[in-house]
């Protein structure tokens, strides 16, 4: 692929990330409010109970085959096809197992001390019905890599929004309608629903019969290793609602999942704009190497220069946005949103090291990586329970941090990025980011009505934040805001 070829597709594709992302942040805040406002901590608690079992069982249906698909540098309808009806094979597997265990999971929870006041009757059916999620996911999955393989940003743009929507506004009829935890539960089924009609519309690709399941054998020394190494991501990012499930109440586990929410909310909107381009485009320079290096740390920057301003700036107004938008029954979330958002930055730049480290065909580092990684935050979380929810969610968030330490190692391993680079890459935009913050919070300090407040923090931060980036010359800054008015004299 020709430069100008590869940075046309990767600007349109940052595009189209762009406004998926602020779209689902658009939606997602104004649906995201209204659950919230209608629903109580323990709702949305019943619901983050089951998310590691229905996570981990969507990535054992796909068993890594679709980060496979994507990263192969040959592609034949023969290697979709046993993909697809692998996936619907183990997810039907998969289901009837869960089935008959969701009784086992609901007493896993009842054993806790904390659980003796706590109503968890409806555990097993809806451990049951949201498990179908997974299912219907499987039907979808062969399509989009499909449309992942191929940079079809624009048309998986469309697709979440429609989707989000959908699901979205059927999740707040049944919760105005009484059905409390069970509108959570659909919004998630008609989610995936969408999204997998939809897959198959905007796909140009079919299943067949006969089928061959050869490919897999070809793919599964690489899928494998993406497999575990999934099946750890998921564990280490519910671990702590599996921990305060079982030792602390329902409505814990709700604030926590409160919380999260708004923080990956916020991760996600940087994540969403990288995370469709990251993977093809450094797979389609990995044979250049400095070429290579190049376009890695230019993904760096563009992460840090949009990820610690968005994060630090939840964290500046959490307590006026919780307070405004979801009233002050959630208002015990805020210390726990505030210290998510400090190491909530350093998921994108894992996303980023993982997709450069599997380019260069290392799955197996990224697998020991984050089982290592996984291992250390289980001990840490159990050891740390006893002394409450605020020290386990201070310990997960500084272990996430210091392990970027190590992923860039690995990453240096394979492009010979030092980690002096990396920290000019990073550290400017986070020092930036922090002295808005920081100067935004003494000007507002004097205010105290709380509309007022919220919006002299937002418009000082933004104006401060762009101001600072201009006058320190950021190409980065430069660059968005020239595609950006390029883009609209276009349209215009």
């Amino acid at each position: 692929m020709a430069e100008k070829t590869l940075k046309e597709k990767t600007a349109k594709g940052l595009m189209w990330g762009s406004v998926s992302n602020g779209a689902q942040l658009i939606l997602g805040t104004l649906f995201g409010i209204f659950l919230a406002r209608i629903l109580s901590p323990s709702d949305y608690g019943m619901v983050g109970l089951l998310a590691v079992f229905s996570q981990t069982a969507s990535i054992l249906q796909d068993s890594g085959f679709r980060t496979a698909l994507a990263n192969r540098r040959e592609i034949v309808h023969e290697d979709y096809n046993a993909v697809f009806w692998f996936n619907i094979t183990t997810s039907c597997t998969l289901y009837i197992l869960l089935f008959f265990l969701a009784p086992l999971i609901t007493d896993f929870y009842l054993q806790s001390d904390a659980a003796t006041n706590q109503d968890l009757s409806e555990l097993t059916p809806l451990a049951r019905f949201s498990f179908l999620g997974f299912v219907i996911a499987s039907l979808g999955t062969a399509h989009y890599a499909y449309l992942f393989r191929t940079l079809q940003v624009k048309q998986k743009a469309i697709i979440t929004i429609i989707s989000l929507t959908a699901s979205s506004t059927i999740g707040l009829i049944m919760a105005l309608t009484g059905y409390a935890y069970w509108g959570l539960a659909t919004q998630g089924i008609a989610f995936t629903t969408c999204n997998t009609v939809l897959f198959w519309y905007f796909s140009k690709w079919r299943p067949t019969l006969p089928v061959s399941f050869r490919p897999l054998k070809e793919m599964f020394g690489f899928s494998s290793k993406i497999l575990v190494t999934d099946i750890c991501n998921n564990i280490n990012g519910n671990i702590l609602s599996v921990m305060l499930g079982r030792f602390y109440a329902v409505n814990d586990v709700g604030l926590y999942n409160q919380a999260y929410k708004w923080t990956n909310m916020a991760s996600t909107t940087v994540l969403g704009t990288i995370k469709d381009v990251a993977q093809p485009v450094l797979r389609n320079v990995e044979k250049e190497r400095e070429r290579h290096k190049r376009v890695f740390r230019k993904m760096l920057r563009f992460n840090a220069f949009m990820t610690f301003p968005i994060l630090f700036g939840l964290a500046l107004i959490s307590r006026e946005f919780i307070l405004i938008t979801v009233t002050e029954k959630w208002l015990a979330c805020v210390p726990l949103m505030q210290i998510l958002c400090i190491g909530a930055f350093t998921f994108p730049l894992q996303y980023l090291c993982t997709n450069l480290v599997i380019t260069k065909e290392r799955s197996d580092l990224v697998l020991w990586n984050t089982i290592g990684m996984g291992i250390t935050q289980l001990g840490a979380v159990f050891f740390s329970y006893p002394y409450g929810i605020r020290t386990m969610v201070c310990i997960y968030t500084v272990i996430n941090i210091m392990w970027l330490i190590v992923w860039f190692y690995f990453v240096r391993r394979e492009i010979d990025l030092r980690l002096r680079e990396t920290f000019f890459d990073l550290a400017p935009y986070a020092a930036v980011a922090a002295i808005t913050m920081a100067t935004t919070a003494l000007i507002t300090s004097p205010i105290e009505h709380i509309y007022l407040l919220l919006g002299l923090k937002i418009i000082i931060a933004v104006l401060l934040y762009a101001t600072l980036m201009w006058v320190s010359g950021s190409v980065i800054y430069r660059e968005c805001m020239k595609f950006f008015l390029s883009v609209l004299k276009a349209r215009f």
